[in-house]
């Protein structure tokens, strides 16, 4: 056997012996959670999950989502480093599993919309308050609706059209409800000499 061989044969070796652990550390993790009756702790479930608080905290709840997608990150990482990409290599491929479908965000996009367009009516911190009521909203979804939402939508020129029609939507429940903003708020209170 030549030395290049060998080699080789040690580094499948040394692939096999990461995989084989852990699996055997998900292994006994699944079982001690069985018992335990608690989530299993997982690298990419708590990668999406953080991820998911900041850019689309609507979907936090939707844990089959996050468990399959973690899971099918999980299996990237493992095939990645089979096929002899590094660590690091193989968590960047792992990642775009990861977060494919995710990168555009509606709560973003709200909160952009409200903090731009809406500054002096809805300071700091209230457009982060507001954007998830406001993605509950029918008129705002079908605002959503009305838009082929991918991962590089934010790029296109679609994207300003989304913008102003969220713009005049939000105005329009705004007026249309009588709800207070601080902007009518001031002009309510009276003025001191």
């Amino acid at each position: 056997m030549s030395q290049s061989q060998s080699r080789v044969q040690c580094s499948n070796k040394n692939k096999k012996e990461v995989i084989t652990k852990h699996l055997l550390f998900t292994i006994e993790n699944q079982t001690i959670m069985k018992e335990n009756n608690k989530q299993e702790l997982s690298y990419f479930r708590l990668k999406l999950r953080s991820y998911m608080s900041e850019h689309h905290p609507e979907r936090l709840h939707d844990t089959e989502f996050i468990t399959a997608r973690a899971d099918m990150a999980l299996t990237t990482y493992c095939d990645a480093v089979v096929q002899g990409f590094t660590h690091p290599e193989a968590e960047s491929i792992a990642s775009e599993v990861l977060y494919q479908g995710l990168h555009f965000s509606k709560y973003d996009t709200l909160v952009s919309v409200l903090e731009n367009e809406f500054e002096r009516e809805l300071p700091a911190p209230l457009p982060e308050k507001l954007a998830p009521i406001l993605l509950s909203n029918k008129a705002v979804q079908a605002t959503f609706d009305k838009f082929g939402l991918t991962d590089t939508f934010a790029a296109s020129g679609q994207y300003d059209r989304l913008y102003t029609e969220l713009t005049g939507t939000i105005v329009l429940l705004i007026e249309s409800n009588n709800l207070p903003t601080v902007k009518l708020a001031e002009e309510a209170s009276p003025k001191a000499l």
